[in-house]
Parts: structure tokens; sequence; C-alpha cells
């Protein structure tokens, strides 16, 4: 069996990493991939936004299944572009991944399928957008419209903080056409979770509560980045708390997409903020989260090629998913500037020999190249190193004893990836 993954981060190295494991072992494509998911795949070297091109290659490779990794090729309509072309692909439609690719579209869906959120007013005049930021408390939030990337959010402390970002998505186009409409929101005070779920369009099955750390410095703080680091199970995922999110946020949603007539097939990310007990969708995105993904496929028992085709053919309530009941910590090492401008081209040094490095450990690679026989630094995150364990602590300390053993010129990384729950 064929299978081709989409996309070259951490994420996509973690979903080929796991596809690896298959008992049916499958024929692995990636594209484009990067330096770490070469061991296990063979790398095409095709844009994953390049819609054509992958189509091309699917029919004439005979692909049996294609598994899109990022949102930029799912916005763009791969899926919709693959089925006319009779390929089995696991993702949602152009329309279905418009809530992430739109956040004004979200939050409209919310509204009607009465899911909790934040409240918010979005804005295609930035003259109303300043006016409407002057008589709202703060801190506010200040969202562009469309995808940039995970740094399209601001949460504004003061008022020229506010109307500066306003100004820079909409007049200055920071975030280019995904800033020329904004979203501002109310803030939400409490703990993020992350609960994604493989849905077939009816049936959902949610995944283990994850949580991301978003800001680039140890205690939470500095600038937002696309994520530091991520750890799994959170502990402010309850089961009685994923039952809740089952029930009155991804299901609903699901349904309300049916309703549509824009079924969402795939994997649905909710971004929450639990406020006094209490779950809010901040985000909804149309893929599996990054590092999220490298904390909760590790935990995935049931054979993930099973998943995606019970996905893609519809058949979701009939596969058991099971998970084990460890813990996994994932923490980001990034080049120096990150998440503002950095340089690329640097020796990394120390990583494992293999591509399954042990049982406790592993390294994916996020932004990496081969250059001769040296892998180098090739984009702003480089590696996600997960440590797995039965406990939280144990996972942490598996996490950073193999960070200890991996450098490279101008490397930064979180240091306290999943103190909240430590400290809890």
């Amino acid at each position: 069996m064929k299978v081709l993954v989409v996309g070259s981060g951490g994420r996509e190295h973690a979903m080929v990493w796991k596809l690896a494991q298959s008992p049916r072992k499958p024929i692995l494509y990636c594209a484009p991939g990067n330096a770490g998911i070469a061991s296990l795949a063979t790398c095409i070297p095709m844009k994953s936004d390049d819609v054509g091109g992958l189509k091309n290659f699917a029919l004439q490779e005979k692909i049996d299944v294609t598994v899109v990794g990022p949102e930029a090729p799912l916005a763009l309509g791969i899926v919709d572009e693959f089925r006319k072309a009779r390929l089995r692909v696991f993702g949602p439609t152009r329309n279905a991944a418009r809530l992430e690719s739109s956040k004004i579209f979200s939050k409209e869906i919310m509204a009607r399928a009465k899911i909790r959120t934040a409240q918010a007013q979005s804005f295609e005049k930035m003259a109303d957008a300043l006016a409407y930021v002057e008589r709202q408390e703060l801190p506010i939030v200040i969202k562009a419209d469309g995808l940039a990337q995970g740094k399209g959010v601001i949460i504004a402390t003061t008022r020229d903080q506010a109307k500066q970002a306003i100004v820079d998505s909409m007049e200055k186009a920071v975030f280019g056409q995904a800033g020329k409409q904004v979203l501002i929101e109310q803030f939400l005070d409490g703990e993020e979770l992350t609960i994604m779920a493989f849905t077939d369009g009816k049936t959902v099955v949610p995944m283990p509560p994850a949580q991301d750390h978003k800001r680039v410095d140890d205690g939470d703080m500095g600038l937002n980045t696309g994520g530091m680091g991520a750890y799994c199970p959170a502990p402010s995922g309850t089961a009685e708390m994923q039952d809740q999110v089952c029930r009155e946020v991804l299901q609903p949603m699901v349904d309300a997409m049916a309703r549509l007539g824009s079924p969402f097939q795939g994997v649905l990310y909710a971004g929450l903020m639990v406020v006094d007990g209490t779950p809010y969708v901040l985000e909804f995105n149309a893929r599996m989260g990054d590092p999220e993904t490298q904390v909760v496929l590790p935990l995935l028992k049931t054979d993930f090629l099973d998943v995606i085709e019970s996905v893609v053919e519809h058949r979701l309530d009939q596969l058991p998913i099971e998970w084990h009941r460890d813990a996994a910590i994932c923490v980001v090492m990034a080049s120096e500037g990150y998440p503002g401008p950095y340089q690329t081209g640097m020796p990394l040094f120390g990583l494992p020999s293999t591509a399954i490095s042990s049982d406790s450990s592993m390294v994916f690679h996020a932004g990496t190249a081969q250059k001769g026989n040296a892998i180098v630094t090739a984009g702003g995150r480089v590696l996600g190193v997960l440590g797995r364990g039965r406990t939280l602590s144990e996972a942490q300390r598996e996490a950073y004893r193999a960070v200890k053993t991996i450098s490279f010129e101008g490397c930064h990384f979180r240091t306290d990836i999943a103190y909240r729950a430590l400290k809890a």
C-alpha cells in the first residue's frame, strides 16, 4: 500500500514515523519532507501547496491514500481536487477547512451551533476597528481573519498596543491578505487546553488532551510562536472535561458543518480556554496541531493507517481506537531569533543515528535539510525532542536528557515544558 504525507514539519515527521510502525508496512512518500523524514520515506521535492503537482504525482504513482498535514493546502482545496481525480485523501474540503482559514466564518458557525466562545466583533474597515477598541475592556485580543502561520493573534494589554496591532494588520499588511479583515475578541483568562478528534463527518473520536506552549520564553513570557513544546495528557483535560468538550464542542461543530453541506472529515482541532471549569473555544483548526501531534500520536495504540482509512471510508464508528496510558513531552529546539528573523544552514550535532532512537525518546525534525554529509537547520523550529514515560515528570526527564545531547549554533529552547501540570 502506498501512502503520501503532505508537509515538511515536525507534525509530518511524527505522522510518517507512526505510519512506518504499521504492521501493514506501507510504502511511504512525503512531499516535500525533511532530513529526518528521509530516513523513513521517499521525499518528493514538491511544495505542500503545489496542489496540481501533488495530484499528478499521486495519480502517476498510484497512491492509495494521501494524508494532508499543514493548513495551507487544505485552504487551497487539495482535498476537493484529489476527490475529483478519484484519489483517497485524509482531510477536510476547502469549505470545511474555512473553520481554520477564516476566524470570522468560524465564529459565525459557533454562534449557530451554540458553542461557547469569547465575544467578538469582525471588521473590514480600520477606522471602525480603531473606534471599537476605544470602548472595550483590556486586555483585548486582535486576530487576523485568515491564515498567518500561528502569528496572527495579538493579546493587547494597552489601547496603543491594540491600535498598533490593527494598523499593522489592516494597513501595513504584515500578515498579507490574511489580515485585511480582523476579529476583535474578548480576552479569556484560564487554562489552555487542546483536544483534537478524528471524524469522518459524522462520528467523533477525541484524542487525549494536550497543552501547547505558545510563548517563546520560560514562564509563558515573550512573543507568540507556532509552539515551543507540548505535553500529553494535560491534567485539566479530565475524563469529564473530555466528555463535555465532545458533547458541547466537537460533535455540535461536526453536525453543524454537515447541515451546511460541507461535512468535516479528518482531524478537528479545538483550541480551548477552560475558565472556572467551563471550556470556551479560542479557535478551531482543520488539521492536527504542531507540536501537539508529536505528543499525541506516540500514545496511539491502534494502527494509525487503520484510523486514516476508517475516516476516509466513513466507517469510524466501526473501529475501536485505543491509547497507551503513558505521558509524552515534546521540547522544541529553535533557531536563534525565532519567532523573528533567523539564520539557517547551521550544522546539527548529536542527532541519533537511527530513525527511532529509543522507547523513551525520539527526535522529530521540523526545519532541517541535508547538505552533503551534514544535516543543517532550515527553519525557525528545528527539532521537536520527545520524551515518554509512565508519568509527566518521567517524560520530562527523558525529553531534556535527549535535548542535552543535541546542539547547533544559536539553539534555544524552553526549559519548563509541562511546568503548569507538574506545579499543580
